[in-house]
């Protein structure tokens, strides 16, 4: 069983943007019921915009803390109104998570450290070692929210493995989790780490994962069902039918064919 059961978006404006684009467009009486749902399509498809809208509906919580505010989320902010979410079980309990999130806040938290480091070089043979390093602690912000937050700072992570920890620290309990483009910042076998972690989540808790994706590894997940959205609609396709999987799969079946005019 899921949180959300269905999505359906009702509106007669068919232009600008966001409403002329397939994902918002096409996006009628679309079936969440599985655990694992997966919307793919290409760039420009709308997969963003839509799961955007429905975390903004939701007022579920960033990975990074932050809120919607954004200019990012002022389409998800003129589409609300025409949203409508039908629910199995209300729950609101969760959080949302986009790649370039992520990223802003490992590109903060690096741009952070370097200024403090600078400083409080600054005071070397003027300050005791200890008196500095309690001053630099105190000063980053970043770093106590870190470690308070996830038990360690993440810049002692590569990209990938921070991503993964934030997903173990953060699927501690049963809620909805929004993921767009999560392989973003993960390697092929991070991705299979990611696909363990989100099936011993539910292995344990009842929960439901709303993720856009381009990887046809992630798509793989057992027990998913997967939205593909292209000019023509928004259906249910199994993943041998999906564009991601038959492109990447004769690429790699015959890289040179692609390649030989290159």
């Amino acid at each position: 069983m899921s949180f959300v059961k269905k999505v359906h978006i009702e509106t007669d404006k068919s232009h600008p943007y966001p409403y002329d684009v397939p994902a918002i467009r096409f996006a009628k009486d679309l079936d969440f019921s599985s655990p694992i749902t997966f919307v793919i399509g290409d760039n420009g498809a709308g997969k963003s915009t839509l799961l955007e809208t429905l975390a903004y509906r939701m007022q579920l919580p960033h990975m990074d803390g932050a809120d919607y505010t954004k200019k990012a989320f002022n389409a998800a902010k003129r589409l609300a109104p025409y949203l409508d979410i039908e629910f199995a079980i209300h729950r609101t309990v969760g959080f949302f998570f986009r790649a370039e999130d992520f990223g802003d806040l490992m590109n903060s938290t690096d741009r952070s450290n370097t200024s403090l480091f600078q400083y409080f070089k600054s005071l070397e043979g003027d300050i005791p070692d200890r008196v500095i390093q309690e001053m630099s602690d105190s000063a980053n912000t970043q770093k106590y929210h870190m470690r308070k937050n996830f038990g360690q700072e993440l810049d002692t992570f590569s990209h990938g493995e921070a991503y993964l920890h934030i997903m173990q620290e953060k699927l501690k309990q049963p809620g909805i989790y929004i993921l767009d483009e999560p392989e973003a910042a993960l390697s092929p076998s991070k991705q299979l780490s990611l696909i363990y972690q989100i099936r011993s989540h539910l292995d344990v808790h009842m929960s439901q994962f709303i993720i856009a994706t381009h990887s046809p590894m992630l798509m793989a997940t057992p027990g998913a069902i997967i939205y593909e959205v292209n000019e023509d609609g928004m259906e249910i396709t199994p993943l041998d039918d999906t564009e991601h999987y038959s492109i990447t799969k004769s690429f790699l079946n015959n890289p040179e064919a692609y390649l030989r005019h290159l």
